[in-house]
């Protein structure tokens, strides 16, 4: 089905795809009707502009040249700065690499008038230039004009003298056209090379056909270049930068999901019961933190719900409270490049690419986001990573002190996902046994058998989840905390109330003897299959849970009725649901047992005898009775599992007050952010190879790699942000994706949905119904998508630099050998699973499995600011079909050299940019480019946060060009 959409093949791990111009138009095109965007608003005029001759102030030298453009406003008549070139040095005829967008805000029309003030710029901060004329013309004449090519003529600020001649030319695609670039450098001598051109019909048909997330992004910026390729031609370059709804959005959808999964804590806190006056007081102050928590994040919600119309946090707000769970600086990036294609590179493609030598576009994406960071709780006692080690050794003796039982992360962990696993089971099972009696009601054996099918399978997987001795010992303990639970012989003393619940160590000196261990009953304790489990039983009992397991439990020799708790009744309870099971499917198979010999001729007297001793009609009948047992044993079992569990939590929250609690508050936050950005960027991925069979069925079998890149150094509060990213991004492998069917085309019904709880999120893409049809099967049917976070660090600035002269680089090393693990890990079950003709192709034949050991070299060779590990996990990310996203403290000034710096590699490496061309291209994108339009959405002011000191301590290839950089708050 996708083949009928036409070629479409990924070229890059996140986005280099070429894409025939026929491909998806139909359906594209009748979701564009229907206002469904999916397509990024590619401006339908773009311009190039150059200049002759020139007159400089002072004639002795040849000016600095800049355009500024402006559009006059129709409504409001005034003139609106729109765009500037770069500056071009000492030239009289310069040619302007960067070229002119119109933004949404003001769409270019036949009626809109630009103005073109061209400046000779004393330095390159452009602060401080001279006017040298000024010319006027609208974009209907540049139209109508013979090869859309306009010459006007300069006026100087008196409107007499002619100061030279500016060249406006319509930016298009696919057409060929001789033009003159002696003057584009100085070093490069005379010489005439093809200008990429495009047919007029061709900007009309873009917009549909190229995949982006309309309806989660919005706002775009758009920059357009044109540089020369090594054999003397043109390529045509579009930078566009967009923001993206679900920064606030997926933060709102989790601070519900946290409230309501606290209130149900809270909940399950008071559906304990009884409890002694010692665990009831632990208990009420438990609740009241959880108390706190809620208040806070719904006050948090409520400032969150009031923000409208913003769809990005600027840096300036990183530490500001009611923003704190939104990622900072969150927008994507996409480089599109156009360039002649050869066909021998186009014959190295996957099968479906179209051989045509029509140009073809590339597409490269990246995610830029802020460092996810606790920022308003600021770094002074470190990040999470410090934090939770320091917690789990130092839980011990809070376990003690609050006279708890210690129970280690792994217990902690396995009790949450019995809860969620129960809770999510039991209403499944609930709602197959009344489909059951239903299709019994129906006498459908087919109907039977199915249902049937789908009970068995919850049913045993619940039964399994509780097969657990962690279950049956906390349901010991929780026995043990409840009132009257004391020696008859002898009245408790509130000290000695308190210490029957302490820790194993203090129960283990003063109650030798022991008492039915874990792993097996005493012999000691007789009872009968009809015992009930005793709620109010005098005595002690204390169970432990060490680092290395299970331990013996320890009871007082003084108490006598230990006797009247039955601990095996747990497992007839449990066990007692397989039976019924097993009762309801031995009943399945009779009826349609009986059902087949009626089918079967018999004699006459049998058939009288079959129909006397067996009604037709009670197939519903017969089975009531056993569904109805099962059910109420499925209930039976929750009831005890979930208070057991629920108070295995208690132990654990009330030995961790107040840290535990702050922590996890930290960590939401934390993983606030880090989702919202792979929210982004996984919705972006999935748009970008929608028609890509071969992305798709690796998406299905094994998963997308997200590789975030991260330039923090590893000194002072950044060392703290770096420990609060390293756990956030950790935390997003509890995370999966679903792919469903939006219910309208409305852009409201295609905004992703989170659902799930604190160990395990589940996040909803819901796509258009024309595009959900053609995915693959399983990934209709739900199948849960995998996505494999990894994270490299390198810091790059001058605090880095002291980190590794004088302090500890052991952090940023550890991380990048473990990720290095798990990104090798990753591709060895890629490329087991999955044929390597499915990835992407690109001009460099440089092979993964080679790419992966130069990165491991680079991992454990001790070398200062070794960005070359960020530079190889990039191109390994983008040809594994991966989801890249660069990040430093507000993803403005270090990530916006990096995310330059890999556009130009890229446009080296895969479309041959001339060498003599990279430092230009690569000043033009951070001078002008959609990077420094995003330091301006910040901050308010053009200027990269760096100064002369700083860029010193930087790698000469992450400086910018002088003039863009400054003092500025950021």
């Amino acid at each position: 089905m996708v083949a009928k959409w036409g070629a479409a093949i990924e070229m890059s791990g996140l986005g280099l795809c070429f894409t025939c111009v026929e491909t998806q138009g139909r359906i594209w095109k009748c979701l564009h009707n229907r206002g469904v965007i999916l397509t990024p608003k590619l401006p339908q005029v773009e311009l190039s502009l150059a200049c002759n001759d020139l007159v400089a102030s002072g004639r002795d030298r040849k000016p600095n040249a800049l355009v500024q453009v402006a559009v006059i406003d129709p409504h409001q008549q005034h003139l609106v700065t729109q765009a500037c070139t770069e500056i071009v040095e000492a030239n009289k005829d310069p040619l302007f690499l960067t070229g002119v967008t119109f933004p949404s805000e003001y769409p270019a029309s036949p009626e809109t008038l630009v103005k073109l003030t061209v400046y000779d710029s004393k330095d390159k901060s452009q602060e401080s230039s001279n006017f040298l004329g000024s010319a006027t013309f609208s974009v209907g004449d540049l139209l109508r004009a013979k090869d859309e090519r306009l010459t006007l003529s300069l006026r100087s600020s008196d409107g007499v003298c002619a100061a030279g001649t500016v060249v406006v030319s319509r930016l298009k695609m696919g057409e060929m056209e001789e033009v003159d670039v002696d003057h584009i450098t100085t070093d490069i001598p005379p010489q005439k090379c093809p200008l990429v051109c495009d047919s007029a019909s061709h900007a009309c048909v873009d917009r549909e056909n190229y995949p982006l997330t309309g309806p989660v992004f919005k706002n775009p910026v758009c920059k357009v270049y044109r540089f020369q390729t090594m054999d003397s031609k043109w390529m045509l370059v579009r930078e566009q930068m967009e923001e993206c709804t679900l920064s606030f959005s997926i933060p709102r959808q989790l601070l519900s999901l946290y409230i309501q999964q606290d209130m149900n804590r809270v909940q399950d806190l008071r559906e304990l019961g009884e409890l002694s006056p010692h665990w009831d007081n632990l208990r009420k102050e438990v609740m009241a933190r959880y108390g706190g928590i809620i208040g806070y994040y719904q006050e948090t919600l409520a400032e969150l719900d009031k923000i409208t119309g913003r769809s990005f946090k600027p840096s300036c707000c990183k530490a500001q409270k009611s923003l704190e769970f939104i990622p900072i600086n969150l927008h994507t990036q996409r480089m599109r490049v156009t360039c002649p294609r050869k066909t021998g590179i186009l014959s190295r493609l996957r099968q479906g690419a179209s051989s045509s030598p029509r140009l073809k576009d590339a597409f490269y994406d990246i995610v830029t986001v802020g460092a996810p960071a606790a920022h308003f709780q600021g770094f002074k006692c470190g990040g999470l990573q410090r934090l939770l080690s320091r917690y789990e050794a130092e839980k011990k003796s809070f376990s003690t002190a609050y006279q708890c039982i210690y129970y280690s992360p792994e217990h902690t962990a396995k009790a949450q996902e019995v809860l969620s696993t129960v809770s999510l089971l039991q209403p499944l099972i609930t709602s197959s046994a009344d489909q059951l009696l239903q299709a019994a009601q129906e006498r459908s054996s087919t109907g039977l058998k199915d249902v049937l099918k789908k009970l068995s399978d919850k049913t045993e997987q619940f039964v399994h989840t509780l097969k657990d001795e962690l279950v049956k010992s906390a349901l010991l303990a929780l026995h043990a905390a409840q009132p009257g639970y004391v020696s008859k012989n002898q009245k408790p003393t509130p000290a000695q109330a308190g210490q029957h619940q302490g820790h194993v160590h203090q129960c283990s000196e003063q109650n030798p003897s022991p008492v039915q261990g874990l792993p097996g009953h005493s012999p000691a304790t007789s009872v009968t299959e009809s015992t009930v489990m005793c709620n109010n039983v005098d005595g002690s009992q204390t169970t432990t849970k060490g680092e290395g397991g299970t331990l013996p439990l320890k009871h007082q020799d003084s108490i006598p009725h230990h006797k009247e708790y039955d601990e095996e009744e747990w497992d007839r309870v449990w066990a007692n649901v397989a039976k019924c099971l097993n009762c309801v499917i031995a009943m399945v198979d009779k009826l349609q047992e009986e059902d087949n010999n009626r089918q079967e001729p018999v004699p006459e007297q049998q058939l009288a005898d079959v129909i006397t001793s067996h009604n037709p009609g009670d197939w519903k009948e017969q089975l009531c009775p056993l569904v109805t047992r099962l059910k109420d044993c499925v209930m039976e079992v929750v009831g005890k599992a979930k208070r057991a569990m629920t108070f295995v939590l208690l132990q654990e929250a009330a030995c961790s007050i107040p840290q535990g609690f702050l922590l996890q508050q930290r960590r939401d936050v934390v993983f606030s952010q880090a989702l919202a950005a792979l929210a982004c960027g996984f919705v972006m991925r999935l748009y970008a190879g929608m028609e890509d069979k071969g992305f798709l069925r690796q998406l299905q079998l094994v998963g997308l790699v997200a590789q975030f890149e991260s330039l923090l150094s590893t000194y002072s509060e950044e060392i703290g942000m770096l420990e609060d990213m390293e756990v956030g991004i950790s935390d997003l492998q509890r995370v999966v994706f679903k792919i469903t069917e939006a219910k309208t085309d409305d852009l409201s019904d295609l905004q992703p949905l989170v659902c799930g709880r604190r160990d395990h999120f589940t996040v909803e893409v819901p796509l258009p119904r024309l595009v959900f049809q053609t995915l693959p099967e399983e990934i209709k049917e739900g199948k849960p998508l995998q996505v494999f976070p990894v994270l490299f660090n390198v810091g790059i600035n001058e605090q880095q630099t002291i980190a590794e002269r004088f302090g500890d680089i052991s952090l940023q090393e550890r991380i990048n050998q473990k990720n290095f693990e798990m990104l090798e890990a990753y591709y060895k079950s890629l490329s087991e699973k999955v044929p390597l003709e499915c990835l992407p192709c690109f001009q460099t034949q440089t092979d993964v499995k080679e790419l992966l050991e130069t990165l491991g070299q680079n991992v454990v060779t001790k070398k200062r600011k070794n960005v070359e590990i960020l530079w190889i996990a990039g191109s390994i990310c983008r040809r594994l079909n991966g989801i890249r996203f660069t990040s430093c403290k507000s993803a403005k000034d270090r990530t916006s050299m990096s995310v330059t710096l890999e556009q130009c590699a890229l446009l080296r490496d895969e479309h041959q940019l001339s060498k003599d061309c990279f430092i230009r291209a690569l000043d033009c994108m951070r001078r002008e480019g959609c990077r420094i339009e995003n330091v301006q959405k910040n901050i308010r002011c053009r200027k990269y946060a760096f100064n002369m000191l700083q860029l010193m301590a930087f790698p000469k290839c992450y400086r910018p060009p002088e003039g863009t950089y400054g003092k500025v708050d950021s």
